[in-house]
Parts: C-alpha cells; structure tokens; sequence
C-alpha cells in the first residue's frame, strides 16, 4: 500500500527541540511544514507567532492556516513547557500555563484544524510524555498536562476513528534545550541517556504517510536505558 503525501504539516514548537527536528524531517519527506511558536524557526519555514497558552488566539490562527493552505494534512503538538519545584513552591501562574501550554493549547490545535482534517484526511499527532504514563515527585504541573495529553489523545482517537488519524507520541528523554534553563537537581544527569530528536521525528514522519485505513495508535520511543519507561 502507498505512504500518503504530508501537504501541509502544522508543528507547534517548531523553533526548537523536537518540533524543529519535526518541521525538518516533514519538509524533507516533501511536506510543507508551518510553525507555531512565540519564536521564529531557524530555518526560515513558513511561521505563525501565537501563543498556545491563549487557546482562542490558538484556534484563530490554526483555522487562518487551514484556510489559506487548502491542503491541510496533518497536525504535530510538539510544543512542551514545565515548571519543575513542589507544588507549595511553583507560583501559580507558572503552574497554569504548564497545563495551558501542553495540553489546552494541543486540544485548541486539535479542535481548529478538524474540519480540514477530516475533508482531507489527514492525521494528528500529539506528544505527550514518559512522565504522562509515570508520575514523578516536583513535576505536578507537567504530570497533570501530559496525563491530561494522554486521555484526549485516546479519547480523541476513539471519536474521530475512521474520520481522521490519530497517534500518542509518548517519547523519553531528549538531547534538546528543554531541560537548560532548570535548577542543577532537575537536570539529566552526566550519564543519562537522551535520544536524538532528529530519530523521534523520523517516527512522527512514519506515523503520518501511513496509507488510509492504518493507525499507529501509540507510540513510545525512548532510549533502551530509559529509567522512567516502562
């Protein structure tokens, strides 16, 4: 069976870690990917500023996108925050916008870009977390919005079976700036194992040329030493 063409792949994130590798692995399968990021890619892919923590502006955007491409195949939620420290400790607004990035904003991307999806027969991809299957202590707020990810994703699949396609990515640890700017004891430490995100981006690149009718309805790809999986 033949893989399905990408179109028009929207990737939130895209201007860094595993959303940039997306973007770049989309375009080089001979899709048109577009981000979606308070940042501009690197690498000069079509761009739209928005931030996913205000869903509505989120929607607005997404809808512009779908309207204006016409070929609208596919939507990767790779766009992640978290605020690491005890719950008594993560001011509140800081704990919001955890779950207001991760998971509002991928359920906003979701629900915008449905019509063209379903008219086009396209797939969503969402990417929640190992942390989304196992909980770990000074990580409420990521915890709750990859667990959150996790529920919608597979409630989301089973509403839309046979509409549109629908993939859980959960992947571990990765070589990207996302652990930086956290406190020393919230780093990976010398000997971990982090996966390349250019490889976890092949496998969102697979999930979405499957031919109509096939579904990666999960997928966990970490490394084989990976402590938070299984």
């Amino acid at each position: 069976m033949p893989s399905e063409p990408l179109g028009t792949v929207i990737v939130t994130g895209a201007a860094s870690g595993l959303g940039a590798a997306v973007a770049a692995a989309v375009a080089r399968a001979g899709g048109t990917p577009v981000s979606l990021d308070l940042n501009a890619p690197a690498d000069g892919i079509a761009h739209e500023q928005v931030d996913l923590a205000d869903v509505r502006a989120t929607e607005d955007v997404v809808r512009r996108i779908a309207d204006r491409a016409g070929d609208l195949r596919a939507v990767v939620t790779a766009a992640g925050t978290d605020a690491c420290g005890r719950l008594e400790e993560v001011p509140g607004e800081r704990w919001d916008r955890v779950v207001a990035v991760n998971l509002l904003g991928t359920a906003a991307v979701a629900r915008a870009a449905l019509p063209a999806l379903e008219a086009n027969r396209g797939r969503i991809v969402t990417v929640a977390s190992t942390l989304g299957l196992r909980a770990l202590s000074d990580a409420t707020a990521y915890c709750a919005s990859k667990f959150g990810v996790v529920g919608f994703t597979r409630a989301l699949a089973v509403e839309t079976q046979g509409r549109i396609g629908v993939t859980l990515l959960v992947p571990g640890g990765m070589q990207t700036a996302f652990f930086d700017d956290r406190a020393e004891q919230y780093k990976p430490g010398p000997d971990a194992r982090l996966s390349p995100p250019s490889e976890v981006a092949e496998a969102v690149v697979f999930a979405l040329t499957r031919p109509a009718g096939v579904e990666l309805r999960e997928m966990v790809v970490a490394p084989s030493t990976e402590p938070s999986w299984p």
